[in-house]
């Protein structure tokens, strides 16, 4: 396994990380993305330490709070091997307090992290969404007293815009307060639009991409083509409405495209999927999830290998998408494209 720094950061994590979203299994969304118990979890953890895979993601709403309580019992007895990664800041109830990034709320829920997940500090604690109605100077205050208190090592953010991140680094700067290492963000070959302004941001002020749902919600895993019905056992029946959309001519031209690269790698989609990602700039760590033992073992198979330069600028041609303005059409015109150079930084490597 490859490891690779976070963003600017000093820790190493490694190229794949794993998902914990199907741990638990509660209720209509993470149901349907698995109900994986504790000693499946023991079971796909030892598979992930086996193959170097250290690194583990959840958050406070996967099955709320069930995924944490079912990841710390599967690392138990081995918490100096692994690197935790949970989320706060959506909402956990219909309570006042019950979401959002107070001082109140933060320091609840990463007591309540702690707890779930059986361990006294987070390696990396990310803020799930951007809350609008808290100042971003008290949010960044109360994450910073949790790090000083040693209950939190390192902090992240996810789904956040440009300008939220931007924002929110420059407050952190000014007041010394620790600052974000990381963007989980939504980033596949039929959702490229992080390229466009959270990229840059990411190179500019050293923030490490950890990407999720890398097969498209479940659209890259190969069962779904042009002109076949939806298989029955796709997860897309319960949760398309949930993650983000994709127009069908866009996704089975991408899918068209990876089925020539299959014939001419002998690796399957979701592989090349996610080997194409791990070639991308800024993407410090893939997260991938499995429902089982065989989902997780073919997905391991992404590592080890690389694409080739044709193959890359197929995929690359396949899955590209006018940028929406103030990026198009300025990016094709020369005097702006000599300002602004198209990202081309090699990913994170170390």
């Amino acid at each position: 396994m490859e490891y690779r720094r976070l963003g600017t950061s000093g820790l190493k994590v490694p190229a794949l990380s794993f998902g914990a979203g199907t741990f638990g299994g509660r209720g209509p969304l993470f149901g349907a993305w698995g109900t994986t118990d504790g000693r499946e979890a023991r079971r796909l953890v030892d598979i992930c330490l086996d193959a170097g895979i250290t690194m583990f993601d959840t958050a406070d709403v996967y099955s709320a709070g069930a995924s944490e309580e079912v990841l710390g019992e599967a690392i138990k007895g081995r918490r100096d091997r692994v690197i935790v990664s949970t989320k706060a800041g959506l909402p956990m109830g219909d309570g006042p307090g019950d979401a959002g990034s107070s001082r109140s709320r933060l320091i609840t829920a990463c007591e309540d992290a702690l707890r779930r997940l059986g361990t006294d500090y987070i390696d990396l604690f990310q803020l799930h969404a951007f809350d609008a109605g808290t100042p971003i100077e008290e949010v960044l205050s109360a994450l910073d007293d949790l790090v000083r208190a040693g209950k939190v090592r390192y902090l992240g953010i996810s789904n956040f815009s440009g300008w939220q991140a931007a924002k929110s680094l420059a407050i952190a700067e000014k007041y010394g307060h620790t600052r974000y290492v990381a963007h989980q963000v939504y980033y596949s070959l039929i959702g490229r639009d992080y390229e466009w302004d959270l990229m840059p941001l990411g190179l500019d002020q050293g923030l490490g991409a950890l990407v999720w749902s890398p097969l498209g919600w479940g659209r890259l895993t190969g069962k779904v083509r042009r002109g076949r019905p939806l298989p029955d056992t796709s997860r897309l029946h319960h949760t398309a409405d949930y993650g983000p959309p994709v127009e069908d001519d866009h996704l089975y031209r991408v899918v068209d495209a990876l089925d020539e690269v299959a014939q001419e790698t002998g690796r399957n989609i979701p592989q090349i999927a996610i080997n194409w990602l791990l070639r991308r700039p800024t993407v410090s760590s893939v997260i991938i999830g499995a429902r089982n033992e065989e989902q997780l073992r073919q997905n391991l198979g992404a590592v080890g290998w690389t694409l080739t330069p044709g193959q890359i600028a197929k995929l690359d041609a396949a899955s590209g998408r006018t940028a929406p303005y103030p990026y198009f059409p300025y990016q094709r015109q020369e005097g702006f494209a000599r300002l602004n150079p198209p990202v081309v930084a090699p990913p994170p490597a170390g």
